[in-house]
């Protein structure tokens, strides 16, 4: 069982004082749990301990470097987000303002920082001959599997290589770039319509939910240093285009641990939904098991991105309300926006995959912008590792010096 403890305890074993320690958490360094009361928050021990164990290593270089690869302190500087007391702003405004009525477009050129005409006022080209060949072969299974080969082959670099030196162009190339993912998911071809109602269109959606497609998108649309981000920046940093980032973005957010959580969040819904929810969340945990999609290291108090996602949601679904409640009663955490994800799949009866798709298309915006900003720093993003295997053996001639 986790063990918490009290906030007076948890400053304690840090060695600072209540308001250090808030400061802790509404810096993301050390999530809170709830706590017996409203006003009250507890701590997770062994987050305290890692948290301690950071500062106490904290004038070491090597363990500082080390920390900082796990939810440490930031390793290069951006413009794109900000995460700060437990709300996600892009270029300085609040994200949640910009979901309620900001497209996906006008977020683009926001985040790229060009006209949005610009990006997505041309015509979109014909269905690449080779994307076109490969869809057949992908006919059925989920874009976690089809995303990238199809973007792959249906994209090319020139619009968006490094020695692109027109505007207009690298931001038309920058805008087809994302109508070609979305044309990935959907399987249609490149169109020009709005993203949202690209969507809609192809899954069949009235308003109210090409609504929420177009909240969804725009909510992950970027977050700050993550997975995939930190790899499309350090593709961008080598000189390749930027649809070669895009590429590395996706092949990142496959994973387990990051987008590909929707894939376990769908498994932990299945188990739940033709059973007592509360007996087999118990169960889980007994096991040791996690609870995909609950709880974010940078939002103490709550994923804001699921809970704007969810509100709608809720209401509708009083199933859902109790087994969340649940979760949260036995782990004191919320849902993130992966569980948020594949509550919106589910709410519109989307194609199973589409939680993973409307990730990887919002996130699509995100990549570009850090790659756009990486080839403005002009910097090569190359850290040195810090060698622990075993040491050469020493040449024969050196050893006998040494015993002579």
């Amino acid at each position: 069982m986790p063990v918490y403890l009290s906030a007076p305890d948890a400053a304690a074993r840090l060695g600072v004082s209540r308001q250090t320690l808030y400061a802790y958490v509404s810096r993301g360094l050390l999530p809170a749990h709830a706590g017996d009361s409203i006003r009250e928050s507890r701590y997770l021990q062994q987050d305290v301990e890692r948290l301690a164990g950071q500062r106490t290593r904290g004038r070491k270089p090597k363990e500082v470097v080390k920390a900082a690869l796990d939810w440490g302190l930031p390793v290069l500087e951006s413009s794109i987000t900000l995460i700060e007391d437990g709300q996600l702003y892009y270029r300085g405004e609040n994200t949640i303002s910009l979901a309620a009525a900001c497209t996906v477009e006008d977020l683009a050129g926001r985040l790229w920082r060009c006209p949005t005409e610009s990006a997505f006022g041309s015509d979109t080209p014909a269905l690449p001959r080779a994307m076109a060949a490969l869809q057949p072969c992908l006919a059925g299974l989920r874009p976690e599997e089809t995303l990238l080969p199809l973007f792959t082959a249906g994209s090319e670099d020139a619009s968006t290589a490094v020695w692109q030196t027109s505007p207009e162009r690298l931001a038309q190339g920058c805008g087809a770039l994302v109508r070609l993912l979305a044309a990935c998911l959907l399987g249609t071809a490149p169109l020009t319509a709005p993203i949202h109602r690209q969507c809609a269109a192809a899954w069949g959606l009235d308003h109210h939910g090409a609504d929420l497609v177009r909240q969804a998108l725009v909510l992950c649309a970027d977050h700050e240093l993550n997975a995939s981000s930190f790899t499309a920046r350090c593709v961008a940093s080598t000189g390749a285009s930027l649809r070669a980032a895009v590429i590395g973005g996706l092949a990142a957010l496959t994973g387990g641990k990051h987008g590909g959580t929707t894939a376990r969040v769908e498994a932990l819904w299945d188990e739940l939904d033709n059973a007592a929810p509360e007996q087999r969340l118990r169960q889980r945990l007994a096991r040791g098991e996690d609870l995909p999609g609950f709880g974010h290291h940078l939002y103490p108090q709550g994923d804001v991105r699921a809970e704007c996602l969810l509100r709608p949601l809720l209401p509708h679904n009083e199933r859902l309300q109790r087994w969340i409640a649940e979760a949260q009663a036995l782990t004191g955490q919320r849902p993130s926006i992966d569980f948020a994800l594949v509550a919106l799949r589910r709410h519109l009866a989307l194609p199973e995959g589409a939680a993973f798709g409307l990730f990887a298309l919002g996130r699509s915006i995100g990549w570009v912008a850090h790659a756009l900003e990486q080839r403005d720093s002009g910097q090569l993003i190359r850290p040195r590792a810090a060698y622990n295997g075993p040491r050469p053996a020493q040449p024969t001639e050196n050893r006998r010096s040494n015993a002579l």
